[in-house]
C-alpha cells in the first residue's frame, strides 16, 4: 500500500513541479529534478528510496534513452563523430585533473583523489536530452553532438576506471577483458542494429496481440540495456543504440508514438524524482566547502573541456557552450562509479554523501544552463511539463 501512495505522491508532484517550472520560464525537466528533494527525504519525507522505486527509475531512464535513439538521425551522428570525439576527450581530461588536484588539496592520497577526478570525468546525457526535448532542439546538431560524446564518454571513463582499479590492486580487474567486452558489445550492436531488429520487428509486429510493435520494440529496448550492462557498458548506451536501431525500420513512427505516454505518464516521472531521494543534508556542515569546490570544479571543467572540443571541431562560440552545458551532468553514472569506488575503497565513505550532493547540483544546473544558451525553440510544443 505505501507504494501506491508514493506512486500518487510522485506523479502528482511531478506534473504540478513540471507545469510551474515552465511558467516560470524553465524547462520542465527542472521543477521534477527539484520536487524530488522537496517530498524526499531531505525535507518533507514523503518518499523514501527503495528497492522498487530505483527499478522503476532504471526503466524510467531506459526509455528515455530509447525514446533519444528514436529521434537520433543516425546520418548526423556519424557525419559529427570527429566533434563527438574531442568533445568526450575534452571533457574528460579537464574534470579528470580538477578532481585530481581538489582532492590533494583537501587531505585526500594521490589514489582517491585520482579516483576523485575519474568520477568527475563521468557524464550522463539523460537529463539533458529531456531538456532539449523540452526546448524542441533534440534533432539539433547540437544535440547529435552531445550524445555521440556521451557514448565515448561512457566507454573511455569505464576502461580508465579498470585500468585504475587493475593499477592500484583495488579489484580483481583484466584490463583487456574489459576492453575486449566493449568491443564485442558494439560488434554485436551493428550486426543486431542491421540485420537482428529489422526481423524481430517483422516477425512480432504481426503477431495477433495487443500492441504487437510497441511490445516488440521494448523487449529490444531491455535486451540491448541487458547486453550493455553485461558486457561493462552502461544500460542507457545500450537504449539508446536500440533506439537507434529501430528508428531505421518501417515502425519507428508508431512505436515513437506509443513509447511516450508509457514512458512519461509512469516511469520517466520516478526516474526523476529518484535522483532527489539521494539527498540528505545530515553530517554535511563540516563538508560545505568541499562541496562547493567540487560542484564549481565539477561545473566548469566539463563546460570548459567540452565546449573547447566543439570549438575546435567547427561550432560556434555559443554552440559550444551548449555543448559544454549539456555534458555537464554526472547523474546516475556518476552514482554508480562512487558506489564501486566505496566498495573498492577507493573513495573514502565519510565523502560518499558529498560526492552524491555533488553530482545531483551538476544535475541540477544543467536544464536552466541550456535554456539560457539556447532559449525557446519554435519546435518546442505546449507539452513541455510531460
Amino acid at each position: 500500500m505505501l507504494l501506491f501512495f508514493e506512486l500518487l505522491i510522485i506523479l502528482l508532484c511531478t506534473k504540478l513541479a513540471g507545469d510551474l517550472s515552465v511558467r516560470l520560464g524553465q524547462p520542465a525537466v527542472l521543477g521534477k529534478l527539484i520536487i524530488g528533494i522537496v517530498i524526499g527525504p531531505a525535507l518533507l519525507g514523503w518518499v523514501e528510496s527503495s528497492e522498487m522505486i530505483d527499478q522503476l527509475s532504471q526503466i524510467g531512464v531506459l526509455l528515455l534513452m530509447f525514446i533519444a535513439g528514436l529521434e537520433t538521425d543516425i546520418h548526423e551522428l556519424n557525419r559529427n563523430r570527429n566533434s563527438s570525439l574531442a568533445v568526450a576527450v575534452g571533457g574528460i581530461i579537464l574534470p579528470l585533473l580538477g578532481g585530481y588536484f581538489a582532492g590533494l588539496a583537501f587531505g585526500l592520497d594521490s589514489q582517491q583523489s585520482l579516483f576523485l577526478g575519474l568520477l568527475l570525468s563521468a557524464t550522463s546525457v539523460s537529463i539533458t536530452v529531456q531538456t532539449l526535448k523540452d526546448l524542441g532542439r533534440l534533432n539539433s546538431r547540437e544535440s547529435v553532438t552531445i550524445l555521440g560524446a556521451a557514448v565515448v564518454d561512457d566507454i573511455l571513463v569505464v576502461i580508465l576506471l579498470a585500468f585504475l582499479m587493475s593499477f592500484l590492486g583495488a579489484g580483481d580487474v583484466a584490463l583487456g577483458w574489459v576492453i575486449g567486452k566493449k568491443v564485442l558489445f558494439f560488434a554485436a550492436v551493428l550486426l543486431l542494429g542491421w540485420k537482428g531488429v529489422p526481423w524481430v520487428m517483422r516477425r512480432l509486429a504481426p503477431l495477433k496481440v495487443t500492441e504487437s510493435v510497441i511490445s516488440a520494440a521494448l523487449i529490444i529496448c531491455f535486451f540491448f540495456a541487458w547486453m550493455a550492462e553485461e558486457l561493462g557498458v552502461a544500460g542507457i548506451i545500450g537504449a539508446f543504440a536500440a533506439g537507434m536501431a529501430v528508428s531505421m525500420t518501417s515502425y519507428k513512427q508508431e512505436v515513437e508514438r506509443k513509447v511516450e505516454p508509457i514512458a512519461y505518464a509512469v516511469f520517466v516521472p520516478i526516474f526523476f524524482v529518484s535522483i532527489g531521494l539521494n539527498v540528505t543534508f545530515e553530517g554535511l556542515g563540516s563538508q560545505l566547502l568541499l562541496i562547493a569546490v567540487l560542484t564549481v570544479i565539477a561545473i566548469l571543467t566539463k563546460l570548459v573541456g567540452s565546449g573547447l572540443g566543439a570549438r575546435l571541431t567547427g561550432f560556434s562560440f555559443k554552440s559550444s557552450l551548449g555543448i559544454g552545458s549539456g555534458m555537464i551532468s554526472r547523474g546516475e553514472v556518476a552514482l554508480i562509479i562512487a558506489a564501486i569506488g566505496l566498495e573498492a575503497e577507493l573513495l573514502a565513505r565519510e565523502y560518499f554523501t558529498s560526492t552524491v550532493i555533488v553530482v545531483i547540483l551538476t544535475t541540477l544546473v544543467t536544464p536552466p544552463l541550456l535554456k539560457m544558451i539556447f532559449g525557446e525553440n519554435k519546435e518546442a510544443t505546449s507539452q513541455t511539463s510531460d
